[in-house]
């Protein structure tokens, strides 16, 4: 017998908001019937029409707030409905960190099926104090770390360029879609990138540069990446086209560099695919440096057009301190830093570690460690090539073996093998530093299940507005709880 669904579409509905989704959406039910809200906030009671239905939910579109959260507030964006950047500027700044920290708890129970412990109020003790019986109480689950000002720190944006109607959209795209919607600024990125837009487009409209259309793969400007390094202030323009042509560049770098006073480098990158990847392989450095550089904390490095490089510079070394304090390190240890990137937390562990050995998969990001950690005169890390669940148990059956394992994966999370293969070589603790509380919650089960217990978890707001959260969590070995 089939399941009655008691909404229909384009029907009006009253509905009580007693929870939110993944993505901060409102949640509700119509006789044990779910329905998501997307702008709607906990406790507040909304006039829905039904928008979409499927087997076990359904969409709801506000229409009317009939009783309003005390955490709603009037978003600073003019697009942010339409924009698929940010989900969360109508909630206030409280109520964001108050979702996200529900948000990874959700996760560690439901998919982790780990228990957390619950705490009276804000606990402050210190990760040595924790007593040996955590274990059995459950993961502590940090209030999330915000910040002072929860806008304009992205130090990097990549927007899409296209026409419509003959006018120039350069943005982000609208939530679901690959239509631009266009922006003249950005509460989230540096104020700079909201003049190289404004430039770009000008650019654009005078010389009749054609833009990229994505069905028939024609045009010539497909994406423009702004980078400005937080403190050196060096800001890097890339204009992504699907030609190697650029006509009128000269124009366009005159252009920038009278009215940029930071700019260091304008580069052509030129992707020819028919693809979603914003970048393509190949480089060209029409005026400037081929790089920027910046800092984290005292590391300075270098940034290329395709480097990765953490976009909230604030945040990261925030991240990357409470990782180092999560190691305990006294100078004398064996780290593996799993998925090390171009080697920024390699560099903050090398600190107060013997030998740090990182590992990752792109072989360009590792010859960008080799020259961050040549740059900061760092000589007691060693950086490796290769897929990490691979390397790492190569290097134990060389004999290298390590107290402390630092992993930070992709948001797809951690290889199993590679967690077994750290598992067998008992290190005293496993730092993981995680982008997604899903995947997060999984690979800690696993850990569980090997011998390791998870004692806490400090998540972080590295994206301010968004439904994003990244994690770090400290894992011990049972018998060193």
């Amino acid at each position: 017998m089939s399941k009655v669904i008691p909404v229909e579409k384009n029907k009006e509905y009253i509905l009580d908001i007693d929870g939110i989704g993944y993505e901060g959406e409102g949640v509700g039910k119509i006789q044990d019937f779910t329905v998501f809200v997307p702008g709607a906030l906990l406790g507040e009671t909304v006039k829905v029409m039904i928008v979409k239905i499927s087997k076990n939910f359904a969409f709801g579109k506000i229409l009317d707030v009939m009783e309003q959260s005390e955490h709603r507030t009037e978003p600073i964006c003019s697009i942010y409905k339409r924009c698929g950047g940010c989900q969360l500027q109508h909630f206030s700044y409280e109520a964001q960190l108050k979702f996200k920290k529900q948000r990874v708890e959700d996760c560690i129970k439901r998919i982790g099926k780990l228990k957390v412990k619950e705490l009276e109020s804000k606990d402050n003790e210190n990760i040595k104090s924790i007593s040996d019986n955590s274990f059995e109480s459950g993961i502590i689950i940090r209030d999330v770390i915000g910040m002072d000002n929860p806008y304009r720190y992205r130090n990097k944006v990549q927007l899409p360029v296209g026409e419509k109607a003959g006018q120039v959209k350069i943005g982000f795209y609208a939530k679901r879609s690959h239509e631009i919607i266009h922006m003249n600024e950005c509460a989230i990125q540096d104020e700079t990138a909201d003049k190289v837009v404004k430039l770009i487009q000008e650019w654009i409209k005078k010389y009749n540069i054609k833009t990229y259309n994505e069905e028939e793969h024609s045009g010539i400007i497909r994406h423009i990446m702004i980078r400005k390094a937080f403190k050196t202030g060096e800001t890097m323009v890339v204009i992504v086209t699907r030609t190697k042509e650029l006509p009128h560049k000269n124009e366009l770098i005159d252009l920038i560099y009278r009215n940029i006073s930071e700019i260091k480098s304008i580069i052509q990158n030129v992707n020819d695919k028919k693809t979603n990847v914003v970048l393509g392989q190949y480089c060209k450095t029409l005026w400037g440096s081929d790089i920027i550089s910046d800092y984290i904390g005292d590391f300075k490095f270098n940034i290329s057009p395709l480097s990765f490089f953490q976009v909230n510079p604030i945040q990261t070394e925030v991240l990357y301190n409470k990782a180092l304090e999560y190691a305990d390190l006294s100078g004398n240890e064996i780290v593996f830093d799993a998925y090390c990137g171009t080697g920024t937390i390699s560099l903050f562990l090398s600190r107060k570690a013997k030998k740090v050995y990182g590992v990752e998969i792109v072989p360009e990001a590792i010859e960008n460690a080799k020259v961050n950690a040549t740059e900061n005169n760092v000589n007691n890390v060693e950086f490796i090539a290769g897929q990490s669940e691979k390397v790492i148990p190569e290097l134990i059956t060389k004999g290298v073996k390590a107290d402390v394992v630092v992993v930070d994966p992709p948001r797809k999370g951690c290889d199993k093998a590679l967690l077994e293969a750290v598992t067998r070589m008992q290190p005293k603790r496993i730092v993981y530093v995680s982008c997604d509380p899903g995947t997060l919650a999984r690979d800690l089960a696993i850990l569980k299940e090997s011998g390791y217990n998870t004692l806490e978890i400090q998540p972080v707001d590295m994206f301010p507005q968004t439904a994003h959260v990244e994690n770090v969590a400290l894992v011990v070995r049972n018998n060193d709880g």
